[in-house]
């Protein structure tokens, strides 16, 4: 845990007490800060009440002598309104903010140059995260990996020097934290999304750039400059002096980071060299995992990792479950979970990363389902369709797509081993990437792949995928 101590003596109002908010409590606490806590839940409440703290209905209590609301991400702050709690702290004057803020004060108190790396992006913020952590785990540090990727980040250890925290940040986190402050921030790419919580494509850009352009006056900042809106924003950095390091994995750049033939290279004053290989990582297939792995390789040149100690990470990189996850293999036939491909968008990363795919797909459909996907047919030697969206999907399939409704996931993964397997295709893939929610069949995303991983885990002579 992170002890709070920038508002001991002090009360301080917590609204919403999932992980991250009773996180939050707890670190107050120890810090030496008075907690009032409250949630328009009255589990989530009770919750807190249960732990020790002082819960209250923060409508009827006076604001008076809080020094600071910590708002939950998940709660609105702008759009489409603000939540009551934002607006009754507006009234009295009382700051708001996040989570991540209070780290970002108690790092400035007692430990300012311990490094801190953050990381954003529409798309690849997750598998970044989890890749520079491994490099620097690798490269010897204490390594602290939290924040949107599932730990509260008050639950880490507190910085030091020799420690280095790596963490993802979404929108919601970055617009309570407005001090933030890494010394290397990466912004990886923005593209349309969470537009009912900001309002407009530019207000939803303008909160991703603040991670970059709060990077310390010694720090880096890295930037994806693939899309219009970063190019813009590695521009502006460059125009204030920041340390930017530009990241490309469509164009060569005469300075920054790019890949061309499975290679990360590096340019600067006309001289080119490379930084590492890319081909035969199974966990960093596809273009996008390109993206992130330059990112990644940018952020450990800059905290002064050796090429040879970045190879040996990128190499063993494990990947994250669900995403491009390899479950297992049977002769000619690799198995992949990639159930986190919940939209068309996402599954065409997946599609694009190989040659002959088996594919299952479909659960509670998205809007405008696999029409964007026409593109990808080609690669798909058969598909097999599961839940709500199956009858639909066969529609898009149509004539282009061998295909059959197999209802459910076992079926689906029974079918799909069998016709793999006789194929006699020199790797045929056996792709769970459904462009479809789960909530038809399964709980969350991550319980349907876990279901895929034990079914094709349960088949007869599969090994694991190396």
């Amino acid at each position: 845990m992170i002890p709070v101590t920038s508002f001991a003596g002090k009360t301080v109002a917590v609204f919403g007490l999932g992980g991250s908010g009773l996180a939050s409590c707890h670190a107050l606490k120890a810090g030496g800060a008075e907690v009032v806590a409250g949630d328009d839940s009255a589990d989530n409440v009770a919750r807190a009440a249960q732990a020790g703290f002082v819960t209250a209905d923060l409508r009827s209590v006076s604001w008076a002598n809080f020094a600071a609301l910590i708002l939950a991400p998940g709660v609105p702050l702008t759009h489409p309104a603000p939540h009551w709690s934002v607006l009754r702290a507006r009234e009295a004057g009382v700051e708001v903010i996040g989570d991540i803020e209070l780290f970002c004060r108690e790092r400035r108190r007692h430990a300012p140059n311990a490094p801190f790396v953050a990381i954003t992006g529409t798309n690849g913020k997750s598998t970044t995260t989890a890749l520079i952590a491994h490099l620097t785990k690798v490269a010897g540090y204490d390594t602290q990996m939290g924040g949107n990727i599932g730990t509260a980040i008050l639950s880490l250890e507190p910085p030091r020097m020799g420690r280095v925290h790596v963490i993802e940040m979404s929108s919601y986190q970055i617009d309570l934290t407005p001090s933030l402050d890494p010394s290397v921030g990466i912004l990886l790419n923005v593209s349309e999304d969470h537009i009912d919580r900001h309002g407009t494509i530019a207000n939803y850009a303008a909160v991703k750039e603040r991670l970059v352009a709060g990077v310390q006056a010694q720090g880096t900042a890295i930037v994806g400059v693939d899309d219009g809106f970063c190019r813009d924003v590695a521009d502006r950095l460059d125009r204030a002096g920041k340390t930017v390091v530009r990241i490309s994995v469509k164009n060569p750049l005469a300075t920054g980071i790019y890949v061309e033939h499975g290679t990360i290279v590096r340019a600067a004053g006309g001289a080119r060299s490379e930084v590492a290989k890319l081909g035969g990582i199974g966990s960093l297939r596809g273009l996008h995992n390109a993206q992130n792995a330059a990112c990644a390789s940018a952020c450990a040149l800059a905290m002064g990792v050796s090429r040879d100690v970045l190879q040996d990470g990128l190499r063993s990189f494990p990947g994250l479950a669900h995403r491009m996850e390899q479950v297992g293999r049977r002769g000619n036939v690799l198995f992949v979970n990639d159930s986190k491909g919940t939209n068309a968008d996402a599954a065409a990363h997946a599609l694009s990363s190989f040659a002959d795919i088996f594919w299952i797909a479909g659960g509670k459909p998205k809007m405008g389902g696999i029409t964007s996907l026409t593109g990808f047919f080609p690669r798909i030697r058969k598909a097999y369709l599961i839940g709500e969206a199956a009858q639909e999907f066969s529609g898009t399939l149509g004539s282009q797509v061998a295909h059959e409704i197999s209802g459910t996931l076992d079926v689906a993964v029974a079918h799909a081993a069998r016709d793999a397997e006789a194929s006699g295709l020199h790797e045929a893939v056996v792709l769970l990437s459904p462009a479809c929610a789960s909530f038809d069949q399964y709980r969350n995303f991550e319980i349907r792949g876990a279901a895929f991983r034990d079914l094709v885990q349960a088949l007869p002579g599969v090994k694991p995928a190396v």
